[in-house]
């Protein structure tokens, strides 16, 4: 991969730059990090600007240096992150674009590039988690549609979504692997109740999903019937390699403030304390290279491959000793809520579970890339 811009790309990044300059300062202020709806409205808001102007399909773009370029600027201005648009546009949207037909590209990609329609991520299930293999939710053919029922847990958005990324299994008695569906079902079908889940850190990001009898249409299944596992594989590639791209980019920024704090508090005299920031910018350094790496592998394959994580592995446990690091730069102000950090702090600790536990990222490296044998099960 070559990292030297060409004309063109930097031609596109003092376009962005100035486009950035002039939208931000009108920006409504940020709404209540608990207000689900008032986030939805403003981060759909942010992705019809950038629809307007000709970015929102950057994330989607086939120029791997154009979308490092879009990630670096919009966090050096501090312009809104996806938010509630996260599962349509990083990894539902991708998937579609890579899986679906003509028909539903036609149907699902606009919304979601207009921020007219929200998506929320129905993949964990109460009794298998992170183990997809293991999900029960069942889809049973009635005609033109599946029958579903079941429960979903940790649903990303789902409080505020129009659509679910839903995994289903299709036929019971095929091995693990195999039997499953990938469908789009409409959050406003009869049958599905949402009920909201509290987090530590006080959001209600994620949610209980019950399916009574939801009926989906069969042209709704994304890639052929029990073929889902594969097609959930381009889902993951997305949501571990390419997602949190812009947290890596966020995670740099609020480094460099916490190392400013600690020289402005007196925590930087502290030898120890100045090595651990150090390794921690070392270590984003690396991430960031290594996120280089999987948008160049995706760019040019397509879809990323199963680096994402190795990234994934290491971005969690990264981010999380980020803010244990501002935590010891805070001292005893790292228990008000109200300092910077705090509810950051809090939130890290999700990151090891989210998009598939540390521990399932272990077993993919241990058996994609470095060849070991697979886990006895």
């Amino acid at each position: 991969m070559d990292l030297a811009s060409t004309p063109e790309e930097e031609e596109f990044r003092a376009r962005l730059t100035e486009w950035l300059a002039g939208v931000l300062p009108a920006l409504p202020p940020r709404p209540d990090p608990l207000d689900w709806p008032g986030r939805r409205a403003y981060d759909t808001g942010w992705q019809r600007r950038l629809y307007d102007a000709g970015y929102a399909q950057v994330h989607w773009d086939a120029s791997p240096a154009r979308r490092l370029i879009f990630l670096e600027e919009t966090e050096r201005a501090g312009a809104p992150y996806v938010g509630a648009n996260f599962v349509g546009l990083l990894h539902a949207g991708p998937t579609i674009a890579a899986e679906g037909t003509a028909g539903q590209r036609d149907r699902w990609l606009e919304p979601v590039l207009r921020g007219d329609e929200v998506w929320c991520q129905g993949f964990s299930e109460p009794d298998a988690g992170s183990d997809l293999a293991s999900l029960r939710t069942r889809a049973v053919r009635d005609g033109d549609a599946y029958v579903v029922t079941g429960a979903k847990i940790w649903t990303s958005h789902a409080e505020i979504a129009d659509w679910c990324e839903l995994l289903v299994r299709t036929d019971p008695d095929a091995p693990p692997h195999r039997g499953i569906s990938w469908l789009a079902m409409p959050m406003d079908a009869p049958g599905i109740t949402v009920r909201p889940l509290r987090t530590l850190a006080g959001s209600a990001e994620f949610a209980q999903l019950f399916l009574d009898g939801v009926r989906v249409p069969v042209a709704n299944r994304v890639g052929a019937e029990n073929d889902g596992w594969r097609v959930t594989m381009v889902t993951l590639s997305y949501e571990r390699g390419t997602a949190f791209v812009g947290e890596v980019v966020a995670c740099r920024r609020t480094l460099a403030e916490v190392a400013r704090e600690s020289r402005k508090n007196g925590s930087w005299d502290d030898p120890v304390l100045r090595r651990r920031l150090g390794a921690l910018h070392a270590e984003f350094t690396a991430l960031w290279r290594l996120i280089q790496w999987n948008v160049s592998e995706a760019g040019a394959t397509g879809v990323p491959g199963v680096g994402g994580s190795v990234f994934k592995l290491r971005y969690s446990h990264a981010r999380q000793d980020l803010y244990e690091a501002a935590a010891a730069v805070l001292g005893p102000d790292a228990l008000d809520l109200d300092r910077p950090w705090s509810l950051d702090r809090l939130s890290s600790l999700s990151y090891t579970i989210a998009a598939g536990t540390s521990q399932i990222q272990r077993n993919i490296v241990a058996e994609r890339i470095l060849g070991l044998p697979k886990e006895p099960r």
